[in-house]
């Protein structure tokens, strides 16, 4: 497998360019260590939490129900 298929590239730029609203030429200069500190957590971070927390809430036990 690639290196593009590997790294979440669509993820980062939607945070970098949407969330933290830098221009495309800033998103481009910067490095991953220069965007993620200043931001805490990169955006996988965040939502491995989220997904976590469901998961202990509303844990699934086995079965498809039909609707």
């Amino acid at each position: 497998m690639s290196a593009v298929g590997v790294f979440p590239w669509q993820r980062v730029m939607q945070w970098g360019l949407r969330d933290l609203r830098l221009s495309p030429d800033q998103f481009w200069r910067s490095t991953l260590r220069e965007l993620f500190p200043q931001h805490h957590t990169p955006p996988g971070v965040e939502l491995r939490r989220t997904l976590d927390e469901m998961m202990k809430t509303w844990p699934d036990d086995g079965r498809c129900e039909d609707t």
